[in-house]
């Protein structure tokens, strides 16, 4: 039992990993951080806007823009995981993260993405009741069952996510312990294990690319179905949906692609990772709240609504 205990401690003499970061150049480091810390400040005010607009604009009470805030909320926390620890390691010559920290980013990175993909789920399905069955809309998508709903994600995020950290977790790290890329990932790290792990990564193959995969085909399923339904509806209805749909299709579009690219294939590495994690860390979270701002009437009222009366109270302060 000692000898044993021993071997497995000598296995795991991994205590911290070292990112190769997204580039080793100083000169390139010094643009990345100046690019980056501005998308992140863009990420943080755009969503925190979104969230701002749906609580004092009183959308909350409307299912759409009830999972629209956790949306938004969403991309703050899962660009949160990623970018500060990027940004700052732009700055050092030597982007170090412990075992245990390394294996929470796993964690965290797929908890989140996996919650933002059952939401953009569940607001196709928000949109399907809403222009498929109009009138049965408030019941089928009362409060109670929105709550239901986003208690869904959460639960199936975290399971998503335990799998991917229970797969890791068990698996021996003797060195090398340096990762090319710029955060913890699960194809990155199963490169570095001192075993066998073909089974591993099939099965994390299976739980991710499965989920993505599975999940754009819903999500495209149901939004064909939207869109056959509107010949039925009138100039001005087909408008409104394709302006809503629009906007959530764009989403649905530029988050999945790069992670079925990253996800539904074996375990391997490119050298585009990077560039593509980027996108669906980086770029998407930004881009969600000015798609929906720009493509949703509604919540440019709502905004508009919100200015105003911020004039109004400053004028009056005066």
């Amino acid at each position: 039992m000692t000898s044993w205990t021993y071997s497995m401690e000598t296995a795991n003499n991994v205590t911290e990993f070292i990112f190769w970061g997204l580039s080793q150049n100083p000169q390139v480091e010094a643009v990345c951080f100046l690019v980056f810390s501005f998308l992140y400040t863009v990420i943080l005010l755009g969503n925190s806007l979104i969230m701002l607009t749906v609580c004092l604009g009183h959308l909350f009470k409307s299912p759409m823009y009830f999972f629209l805030f956790f949306l938004s909320f969403m991309d703050i926390c899962f660009s949160s995981v990623t970018a500060p620890k990027m940004i700052i390691d732009l700055l050092v010559k030597t982007k170090t993260i412990s075992f245990g920290g390394c294996i929470m980013q796993v964690f965290a990175v797929h908890f989140f993405g996996g919650i933002e993909i059952f939401i953009l789920i569940v607001m196709a399905y928000d949109r399907y009741v809403a222009i498929c069955k109009p009138l049965h809309y408030m019941t089928i998508m009362d409060r109670q069952k929105c709550n239901k709903m986003l208690l869904g994600t959460w639960v199936g995020g975290f399971l998503h996510s335990i799998i991917q950290v229970a797969l890791v977790v068990q698996l021996p790290f003797c060195g090398p312990n340096e990762i090319d890329h710029y955060f913890c990932d699960v194809h990155p790290v199963l490169k570095l294990a001192c075993t066998d792990t073909y089974v591993v990564g099939a099965v994390v193959t299976a739980n991710s690319g499965t989920m993505t995969l599975g999940s754009f085909v819903i999500l495209l399923i149901s939004y064909t179905a939207i869109l056959v339904s509107l010949r039925k509806q009138s100039a001005e209805g087909r408008r409104k949906a394709l302006s809503t749909c629009g906007s959530h299709i764009a989403v649905v579009i530029i988050f999945f692609v790069p992670c079925i690219f990253m996800y539904m294939r074996p375990d391997t590495t490119f050298s585009e990772d990077k560039m593509v994690a980027v996108f669906y860390t980086i770029i998407t979270p930004m881009l969600n709240p000015l798609i929906y701002t720009l493509r949703n009437a509604e919540v440019k009222n709502a905004m508009k609504k919100l200015w105003r009366r911020k004039v109004f109270w400053d004028a009056n302060g005066k």
